[in-house]
């Protein structure tokens, strides 16, 4: 059987809609498989899948540390998109590709929900992709978003980052941690293993995302922030077991609010406290963004086999 190989195209505000709608078309985030990590030489290889409606799915992806000093990137992969009822393969994708549409804008789904109505100045850590997805998926969702300030270790991308920004009209500049004190969004995108910044300088009005990082032992933001903040994540479940974030604070189960629940309206929303959003990816959002993505082309072909007659 020939399997498609099918090009990302989608836009960061169509990728929020597909994961939108796995959630409200009743997806349980907390009964999804979980992923499959092994360690290997040269970092990490994991193993995603996910059934849902239509259509099935596995990520096969590499998390390769030292590419990106040789100019390679750090993400590998490919994505299997099948027919649910009978797992037949129809279209290969861009794993890497596929990872850096859907991260941010699970973010943004999230920031959506969050956010207060006036939020203006995103305080982004980080100036790789992930950095750059997360500034144009946040713009999708947040029309009121017009300052960014950029926070990275390497001076040159910051600039880098924080010039193409103020290109896209923008107020755009490079900061240090302690812009956190006048954010209204702060998001983290790097490779970090310690705290990025105070969490006690956050602003009550403001909210945190984090998506750094899947391992108990690594964490973006602090617990000074964890013990003020409320707290909203993928799945408690996978929190609990992937979040060093949540797991060094000692945060438990009871305090963290799913992203079903967020969208679905099931949770309240409060403004007098930090809103901490952490996310470490699932298999379930590769595969709504990966079936909208078929369902596009295919709803292109089908018009151009009309117009052929």
């Amino acid at each position: 059987m020939t399997v498609a190989q099918v090009e990302l195209t989608l836009g960061h505000a169509d990728a929020v809609a597909a994961l939108e709608r796995a959630l409200l078309d009743g997806l349980d985030v907390e009964g999804c498989p979980p992923r499959s990590n092994v360690p290997v030489p040269a970092g990490e290889l994991l193993l995603m899948p996910a059934a849902a409606g239509r259509y099935a799915g596995v990520k096969v992806a590499g998390v390769a540390p030292a590419n990106p000093a040789a100019g390679l990137p750090r993400i590998t992969g490919s994505y299997l998109l099948l027919d649910g009822p009978t797992l037949q393969p129809l279209a290969l994708l861009d794993g890497a590709a596929l990872t850096a549409l859907r991260t941010p804008a699970v973010t943004a789904l999230a920031v959506r929900a969050l956010a207060a109505p006036d939020a203006r100045h995103l305080v982004l850590f980080g100036a790789g992709p992930q950095a750059l997805g997360h500034l144009e998926a946040l713009r999708a969702v947040l029309p009121g978003l017009d300052r960014v300030t950029v926070v990275a270790r390497r001076p040159g991308p910051a600039a880098e980052l924080a010039a193409r920004a103020a290109g896209a009209g923008l107020d755009a500049a490079v900061g240090t941690p302690g812009a956190v004190a006048g954010a209204d969004l702060v998001v983290c995108c790097t490779t970090a293993r310690t705290p990025l910044f105070d969490g006690a300088l956050v602003p009550d009005r403001a909210v945190v995302a984090a998506v750094g990082s899947h391992e108990p032992q690594a964490r973006e933001v602090d617990a000074e922030l964890v013990g003020r903040a409320d707290l909203f994540v993928e799945a408690r479940e996978v929190a609990l077991r992937e979040a060093g974030d949540l797991m060094m604070a000692g945060a438990g189960a009871e305090r963290l609010v799913n992203l079903a629940e967020l969208v679905t309206g099931r949770a309240a929303v409060r403004h007098d406290r930090p809103r901490f959003f952490k996310s470490v990816g699932m298999a379930w959002q590769d595969l709504a963004v990966a079936a909208a993505q078929y369902a596009a082309v295919q709803r292109v072909a089908a018009v151009q086999r009309v117009a052929a007659g």
